[in-house]
């Protein structure tokens, strides 16, 4: 899958792409027609310790799914998002086959 991931106020790190597209990669398991995601990783200027925000948009044939998730570090916040797109994955799989 083609992952474009954009980092805002700050430089990746080459090891969270690579987490990142390992990741987003584990997603073609649950629904194999993705075609591409879209990954924008920003760090808000805020005193609170959960300044990292990942927002994912993955790109299926007729549709697009979008999460957005706040978190202490980028790891933790792709985690719960893939987690999040995993299930909304297996959803739309379920509804087509009917």
């Amino acid at each position: 899958m083609k992952v474009n991931a954009q980092s805002v106020n700050f430089n990746a790190d080459v090891k969270l792409i690579n987490f990142l597209q390992n990741r987003l990669d584990k997603l073609e398991t649950f629904y194999d027609k993705v075609i591409s995601s879209d990954v924008y990783l920003k760090v808000e200027n805020t005193s609170a310790k959960e300044n990292k925000i990942v927002e994912i948009k993955v790109n299926v044939p007729k549709d697009k799914f979008i999460v957005k998730k706040q978190c202490k570090s980028f790891e933790e916040a792709v985690d719960s998002a893939c987690n999040s797109l995993e299930r909304k994955l297996i959803k739309r799989k379920e509804k087509l086959r009917l």
